[in-house]
């Protein structure tokens, strides 16, 4: 192990961080060589993989129109093309009638394409949309006439993905520039038909760890700015009539005080953790933001992640006992939660961007249920699902899933989402994938995804962990999973492998353990913990080297991060996080297969980091199989279009199933 304490030691492969140095690409495109000349035999191969992910997809599908002004509004896919295709019309019958963005003619000849900003104006004249087409993150604001198509000469340099926002009379338009550590940082205000150049700060960001973003209240009265670290946060406004107002502070902040806002037309709404570990719901009048009065108390374990105003009601997005739910809370007091499935599943609102409505849209799914689409009659209580996601050549009857819970070291429950074909046998035999994530309280609903069929039908299982450092329990459950607890997310983790082991679910080292970006230091964390509990691994895009870039300030989103992981400049971060880096645990192990993902373009996690994990594991004296492939014209979410994206998860689900799936 490297003996550390600011960061800087000898490093043998640091040369692979300058992307200019002589032999940084011929590097990569040899490790792209040798990882495509085996993944171009044997059996099953890339093309099988892929067809059979196709084969379960309807490829010419439309969105469920929604209604917006006097517009409605929807998208569409066609098949053979990557890209979505924008559309409105007069009527939900002829949605599809002006096509205001078509994705694909936009990504025209560039192996990526991204949409980041997609936000029409409220009198429906003008959209802003932004594209970025190397996967750098660095995007070009355009302004689109939807009457004629066209894109005005107004262009916006160097912008965000933070979101954007008109003014009433969309006469001026809000953006967010990214800063030098590709930071979120700074508001602008851009006057219709004049040069950037010209463009007004309305605000700017000096603190490191804060990000920034811009919005338009559902209301449509107030631009929102919200500045947030990881542990604390701020808002302004500023009334979208009156675009030349300095933004107004809601209330000054605080350290670990979260919060805010949205406008419920007589009063601000505010969503915070002010003597609410798990937040509360507080109103407080326009003219007096600041002085909060409680409206929803907090209760332990239920924590809310969202609140949605609408002109006679609230929407309340919530997870308790390792479950999403949304609860409504009218006016008049009375509170109900919408109803959905009762298996484990994924709930969250759909298109909803009318302010005066009593229909409330949302989507739900399961790990054995398509999503689907509804609306829901807040007044009556009706519910009618809109659409069903198709799902050819996929009898889902034979399947089945179900939650288990694993008991980590501490005694702690951890849950378990699982899925397996109904005829694949549970007597310690069948292989299985084990997915996990873990980090900044983001939660992992059981989705569906038609991809994993190609692996149950095989006779492999598919499971879901929900380790601490996640937020499907509660901000506790997050709170003991990050910065001197970070360990808990490894170890919960194995506990989790080990627990489908003891029911007999999968076979002894048989579980491929899987994830991405903090998922793949997860998975790097664990290997060199417990490599004897994985016969093989994926971990994509993988924040690997820890200590090394969260030393570095210089790097991207680096200084954002330090109350996530810690700041191993000093102790006691520095000794914690040198105990669990992936990069810096590497010895001589009995280490399983690997397969290890980066993009050269990524400003989240450097191309870097998994390709020095790579060659150092290498270099042990018995290296472990390990294959490592980088996108040379891509960022964190590998490439871009769905069938590049089907072709990139293919790649993952084959490695897993060579490398574990008995010969027959």
């Amino acid at each position: 192990m490297r003996q550390r304490v600011t960061g800087d030691v000898d490093d043998p492969w640091a040369w692979l961080q300058n992307r200019d140095h002589p032999e940084t690409i011929a590097y990569l495109e040899s490790e792209n060589a040798y990882a495509d000349a085996w993944f171009g035999r044997g059996t099953p191969s890339i093309d099988d993989v892929f067809a059979e992910i196709k084969s379960r997809v309807v490829e010419t599908d439309m969105s469920v129109p929604v209604r917006h002004g006097d517009w409605w509004y929807v998208s569409q896919t066609q098949e053979g093309l990557a890209y979505a295709v924008h559309c409105r019309g007069r009527s939900a019958a002829t949605a599809t009638e002006s096509v205001l963005l078509d994705e694909n003619l936009e990504a025209g000849d560039n192996d990526y394409f991204s949409v980041g900003v997609f936000e029409v104006d409220r009198t429906h004249s003008f959209a802003a949309w932004s594209r970025d087409v190397d996967g750098s993150e660095r995007y070009e604001m355009l302004v689109r006439n939807l009457a004629t198509g066209t894109d005005l000469d107004d262009r916006l340099q160097g912008t965000s993905y933070a979101g954007a926002a008109f003014s009433s009379d969309a006469a001026h338009l809000f953006y967010v520039l990214n800063d030098e550590a590709m930071r979120p940082f700074r508001v602008m205000r851009h006057r219709m038909g004049t040069p950037q150049s010209t463009d007004v700060e309305v605000y700017i960001e000096p603190d490191e760890r804060f990000f920034v973003g811009v919005g338009l209240t559902r209301s449509g009265r107030f631009i929102m700015i919200e500045t947030a670290s990881r542990t604390s946060s701020e808002c302004m406004v500023i009334d979208a009539a009156n675009p030349l107002d300095d933004p107004r502070l809601v209330r000054p902040r605080a350290v670990n005080v979260e919060y805010s806002i949205d406008d419920w037309g007589d009063r601000f709404v505010v969503l915070t953790n002010l003597d609410a570990m798990d937040f509360r719901i507080m109103t407080a009048p326009h003219d007096n933001p600041g002085g909060w009065t409680e409206l929803e108390p907090h209760e332990a374990g239920r924590r809310i992640t969202d609140v949605d105003a609408f002109e006679g009601f609230l929407a309340i997005t919530e997870w308790k006992d390792a479950q999403p739910r949304i609860c409504l809370v009218h006016r008049d007091g009375r509170r109900s939660v919408v109803p959905v499935i009762d298996e484990p599943h994924d709930v969250d609102l759909d298109s909803n961007p009318e302010w005066a409505t009593t229909m409330l849209r949302f989507a739900y799914q399961s790990m054995l249920t398509p999503p689907k689409v509804a609306e829901l009659d807040v007044e009556s209580g009706d519910v009618k699902v809109l659409k069903l996601v198709e799902t050819p050549n996929l009898d889902l009857g034979d399947y089945v899933s179900f939650r288990e819970w694993a008991v980590a070291d501490d005694g702690t429950r951890v849950p378990l989402d699982v899925m397996v074909r109904r005829d694949t046998p549970t007597d310690g035999t069948a292989p299985g994938v084990l997915y996990a994530y873990g980090s900044y309280e983001y939660s992992i609903p059981p989705r569906f995804s038609v991809s994993r069929f190609s692996m149950l039908d095989r006779g492999w299982l598919w499971a879901i962990a929900h380790p601490r450092g996640g937020g499907e329990l509660g901000r506790r459950w997050y709170l003991e999973g990050r910065l001197l607890d970070k360990r808990n997310t490894f170890t919960d983790t194995i506990a989790c492998a080990k627990h489908l082991e003891d029911r007999a679910l999968v076979g002894r080292r048989k579980v491929a353990v899987y994830g991405g970006s903090a998922g793949g230091l997860l998975v790097g964390a664990c290997l060199n913990i417990s490599p004897e509990s994985f016969g093989a691994a994926v971990a994509a895009v993988p924040f690997v080297d820890v200590v090394s870039t969260m030393s570095d300030p210089s790097l991207p989103l680096t200084v954002t991060e330090w109350e996530e992981w810690g700041d191993p400049r000093v102790e006691p971060w520095a000794s914690y996080m040198l105990s669990y880096s992936p990069y810096d645990n590497v010895q001589q192990r009995d280490y399983p297969p690997l397969y290890v993902t980066a993009g050269l373009n990524d400003p989240r996690v450097g191309y870097h980091e998994p390709a020095k994990w790579v060659a150092k594991l290498r270099a042990l004296d018995a290296p472990p199989i390990v294959y490592f492939r980088c996108e040379m014209g891509a960022g964190h979410g590998g490439p871009s279009g769905r069938y590049e994206h089907w072709r990139d998860e293919a790649h993952n689900l084959v490695f897993m199933l060579r490398m574990l799936t008995p010969r027959r």
